[in-house]
């Protein structure tokens, strides 16, 4: 499980790098950034929703740490 989360901040990462670089090299001429944001978005949405999906089976735990 924890190699899948670190995955996916990966791919979050790699979205919101590509966009960066995107958003330099076409000066705003191009629909490429907003592609790559709105996949960022849902690698996030995607994220989230295995994370849940995960406690609800119970192959993760809380760890009771109180902030």
């Amino acid at each position: 499980m924890k190699i899948l989360v670190a995955i996916g901040f990966i791919l979050i990462l790699g979205s919101l790098g590509s966009a960066l670089v995107f958003l330099m090299r076409d000066k705003g001429r191009s629909n490429r950034t907003v592609q790559a944001l709105a996949l960022r978005v849902g690698f996030s949405v995607l994220l989230f929703l295995l994370l849940l999906v995960a406690y609800r089976m119970g192959w993760i735990q809380p760890t009771g740490i109180i902030y």
